[in-house]
């Protein structure tokens, strides 16, 4: 069983909330993508959408299009998708129609994390962007509507397609094996806004933290290290700030 388009439809009307209100991400992040939001641009990352989320798209806006494989990395990424799938692209940030925004649009950085026993507990971010996402060095910023709106969203979801549940208990298993070798703390959100951790090398230990115990990466651990890091990108760092 897979969720259809009419699917589709109501889990966009269920969740259409922006992670934050008052802060726009992608301008944070822009100065270190040629001034594109990393979410916004298939160099970082293409959106992959069912085959009926696609149907419901192109009956709604010409906003999207079938990606375009580029290089041998996104070809081999196109290759390797079910066929009950599809890679799409849009025609960028400056055009977004946040009422026909893709679900992998709505919910980026995050997906719906499961503990080894099948639980949503929360949702946690995709590691592999945050040496370019903001968001994943500051998940205290995601507001409760925008939290609830996406786990009841996907558990829509899982209830119409086992597919998409057994996809992301995978991804939550994978962040575990990484996150163990890596020897760090996975850091979720919970869906009742309270902030936890994942234990490395614990067999998936959850245990309650504050969100002054989460500590950011990359170029976002400080005002220098950001400003720094759009200068080695080939911009200009001055006017450039980390929220406070």
């Amino acid at each position: 069983m897979t969720a259809s388009k009419k699917d589709f439809a109501k889990i966009y009307d269920m969740f259409s909330a922006s992670i934050a209100k008052k802060l726009d991400c992608g301008k944070i992040c822009a100065p270190l993508n040629d001034g594109i939001p990393v979410c916004c641009s298939t160099e970082n990352a293409i959106p992959i959408v069912e085959n009926e989320e696609w149907d419901l798209l192109k009956s709604r806006t010409d906003l999207w299009q079938p990606f375009k494989a580029y290089d041998k990395a996104s070809k081999k990424i196109v290759k390797e998708l079910p066929d009950t799938t599809c890679a799409v692209e849009c025609k960028g940030a400056a055009f977004c129609e946040r009422d026909n925004r893709s679900l992998a649009c709505r919910a980026f950085p995050f997906f719906p994390y499961f503990t080894k026993d099948g639980e949503l507990i929360g949702l946690a971010c995709y590691w592999g962007f945050e040496d370019r996402c903001w968001v994943i060095s500051n998940i205290q910023v995601a507001e409760k509507k925008f939290v609830n709106e996406m786990i009841a969203a996907y558990e829509f979801l899982f209830d119409k397609d086992e597919e998409q549940y057994e996809a992301y208990y995978d991804e939550s298993a994978a962040m575990r094996r990484v996150f163990s070798k890596r020897n760090e703390p996975i850091q979720l959100v919970g869906r009742d806004m309270e902030y936890l951790m994942v234990l490395p090398k614990s067999g998936g230990r959850v245990i309650p933290t504050k969100a002054s115990a989460f500590r950011p990466t990359g170029p976002f651990v400080s005002d220098k290290a950001y400003r720094k890091a759009i200068k080695e990108a080939g911009g200009s760092p001055k006017g450039h700030h980390l929220p406070n």
